[in-house]
């Protein structure tokens, strides 16, 4: 019955490299274990219960510590990124015609007007949202 344990865990451990979150990996270990009381006590039922009391030990003990040394900060996209920002306005704004420019951190970006506004050339705006591939603006408080 050991065999079936570890290939079991291998499946376990080929399937972590397709997961996030080292959960499956967990699993792979109390395979593992259940493979090593597999030597000893012939009884599936108990096998069983050893890989499933281990795998929640194993859980529960290790994702305190996982969250510690896995805390993954969320980073915005280039694109929302840019959300709340001030922008200049280097192409008028014209959103009936779905035409205009801004260039926020030294980029140019495609910008329409957040109530279908006009808006000049020169004037500073914010980046209120993202519609597709065009920034949605308005102008600014401080214009």
């Amino acid at each position: 019955m050991w065999h079936y344990w570890l290939i079991a865990a291998g499946i376990f451990f080929v399937g972590e490299i397709f997961t996030a979150g080292f959960l499956v990996f967990w699993l792979g270990i109390a395979a593992l274990i259940a493979m090593i009381v597999s030597f000893f006590i012939p009884n599936l039922t108990v096998q069983m219960v050893v890989f499933i009391i281990s795998s929640i030990i194993l859980l529960l003990a290790t994702k305190p510590l996982i969250k510690k040394f896995m805390h993954v900060k969320e980073t915005k996209t280039n694109a929302f990124s840019i959300i709340g920002k001030k922008a200049l306005v280097i192409k008028n704004i014209d959103s009936i015609n779905k035409s205009g420019q801004i260039k926020v951190n030294g980029e140019v970006w495609s910008a329409i007007g957040k109530n279908d506004d006009t808006i000049e050339k020169g004037t500073e705006v914010e980046v209120v949202s993202i519609n597709g591939v065009k920034a949605v603006v308005k102008p600014s408080s401080h214009s």
